[in-house]
């Protein structure tokens, strides 16, 4: 039985959606450019479920993600679900990978035979007739305009392959350009207490134009946690993204300054520190949802009550001075 979670309006979708859904990057696995390590698949499915069973109703999940293997693990974890309880499921394409050289980066492709194959591949994987939001996942970088690529995105959904269409890591300039053509109907940007930008021109936009947004890396990958140390990132799998990246490197000391704020405000609400981290992302206008990965049932619990939880004012500015000092 399904715990009742608030649900918000999904921009102008139709779709009601809770204010946090199941992020399924990292149960892509590994050996990919953009791993997370090595991953069980069972728990995969185990923590898939546990989330819907506590009332999550949405996935985010991308074709790249272990270059198809995300997708068909949350297919699997569906596959025999009552079609009343299935969450909605949304992914992304975009992102073309070649099959013998998995650490290669992938092309971001916009061109539309492209696209449209993506989609083909992405409906089969995840066993189903038609995607509730399909996201491009990085703007092009192949030549491929805005106003080409989103078009086709708009064609997909007036033939009813997708249900809504969205983009993802996109600024204002492109979200206007496709705005002129057909509305966006969601957008997905990095957000987090250490990652601030979108809160200074793409959530006012999506605010202002009725696009629901679901912002990605509400933990800053991990780091917000509250169980990240120098000595963790240290340890981290080669095959690990984050070894690599600076918000764990050069930046890693202002940001455990950060967290260390963020635990404080955790105990002030009586929740675990990932769910006042998710939670700080959910108070800022124009955001209605949050993704946030997991790896198994047991990290849900880490931050469910941010489905719930709204933050104040002194959490705010206490986060803020952590942030400057």
């Amino acid at each position: 039985m399904s715990e009742i979670l608030p649900k918000v309006p999904f921009g102008r979708t139709g779709m009601e959606i809770t204010r946090v859904g199941f992020g399924a990057w990292a149960i892509g696995g590994g050996d990919w450019a953009f791993a997370w390590g090595a991953q069980d698949d069972e728990q995969s499915v185990a923590g898939i479920r546990y989330a819907i069973e506590s009332g999550i109703n949405w996935i985010d999940t991308a074709a790249v993600y272990g270059l198809g293997h995300s997708e068909e693990v949350v297919a699997r974890a569906l596959r025999d679900m009552p079609a009343a309880d299935r969450p909605y499921v949304f992914t992304k394409g975009g992102l073309v990978w070649d099959d013998a050289d998995r650490r290669k980066h992938p092309v971001r492709s916009g061109a539309a035979a492209s696209l449209r194959g993506e989609v083909e591949a992405s409906l089969t994987r995840l066993g189903v007739e038609k995607i509730d939001l399909y996201q491009m996942h990085w703007p092009a970088a192949d030549g491929t305009p805005i106003e080409e690529y989103w078009q086709t995105f708009l064609d997909l959904k007036a033939e009813g392959k997708v249900g809504a269409v969205g983009l993802s890591n996109h600024d204002v300039a492109q979200l206007d350009a496709a705005e002129a053509l057909g509305h966006v109907d969601s957008l997905q940007p990095p957000f987090s207490a250490i990652e601030t930008g979108a809160a200074e021109d793409v959530l006012p936009w999506s605010a202002d134009h009725e696009t629901g947004v679901i912002v990605y890396s509400p933990m800053g990958s991990g780091l917000l946690t509250g169980a990240f140390t120098a000595e963790r990132v240290a340890g981290l799998p080669d095959d690990d993204w984050r070894r690599s990246s600076p918000q764990f490197t050069t930046e890693l000391e202002q940001n455990l300054r950060i967290v260390e704020a963020m635990k404080r405000i955790a105990e002030r609400h009586d929740v675990p520190t990932p769910a006042a981290a998710v939670a700080w992302t959910l108070g800022f206008r124009g955001v209605t949802g949050a993704i946030v990965g997991a790896r198994s049932a047991a990290q849900i619990d880490g931050w469910l009550a941010a489905a719930t939880l709204t933050l104040t004012k002194q959490d705010y500015d206490e986060v803020e001075q952590a942030r400057i000092a």
